[in-house]
């Protein structure tokens, strides 16, 4: 037979601060729910992958399905057909002022990414050019990709916010 006594003080008092540890025996209930939970553990997993065919991959599909369809992306083909409006340009900026005003500045003179007001475009300054660097980045040079942050409607726009006001050319 064990030598426990309820109440028992474990005398690291000195180590914390004159806080009092006892040893207790853990409830009766807590344990049964542990022991509960650990033998249904098992049976759980085997229904959730094997009999429900149910998988963490699988729901997050079906969540971006379901957003897919509430908020439909437009198509690249749409986007392309898209005219630069003042309304555009206007929402571009908006656009240009939350994402990218960090690395470009507020006048698009750069900072730590490259001036866009300039004749030099590194990764050229054309309507699709524009597009492309930021859908696509430039991870070698520190620009994250844009395209999946954004979509393809505010990427045109904040194109064509950069093309107006910078130096690039259709």
């Amino acid at each position: 037979m064990s030598n426990y006594t309820p109440d028992q003080v474990l005398g690291h008092s000195d180590e914390a601060d004159g806080i009092e540890e006892y040893d207790n025996r853990l409830p009766r209930w807590w344990v049964g729910l542990f022991v509960f939970s650990v033998a249904w553990s098992p049976a759980y997993a085997v229904h959730y992958h094997f009999v429900a065919e149910r998988s963490q991959a699988g729901e997050w599909q079906a969540e971006m399905d379901a957003a897919a369809e509430r908020w439909p992306q437009p198509t690249a083909e749409a986007v392309a057909s898209m005219t630069v409006t003042p309304e555009v340009v206007a929402e571009g900026e908006a656009i240009y002022k939350t994402n990218c005003i960090a690395c470009h500045g507020p006048e698009l003179k750069g900072g730590i990414g490259p001036d866009l007001t300039d004749a030099t475009w590194i990764h050229g300054g054309s309507r699709d050019q524009i597009v492309a660097t930021v859908t696509n980045g430039v991870t070698e040079k520190g620009m994250p990709p844009w395209g999946p942050v954004l979509g393809a409607e505010k990427v045109f726009k904040v194109a064509a916010y950069v093309h107006q006001k910078g130096g690039g050319q259709y």
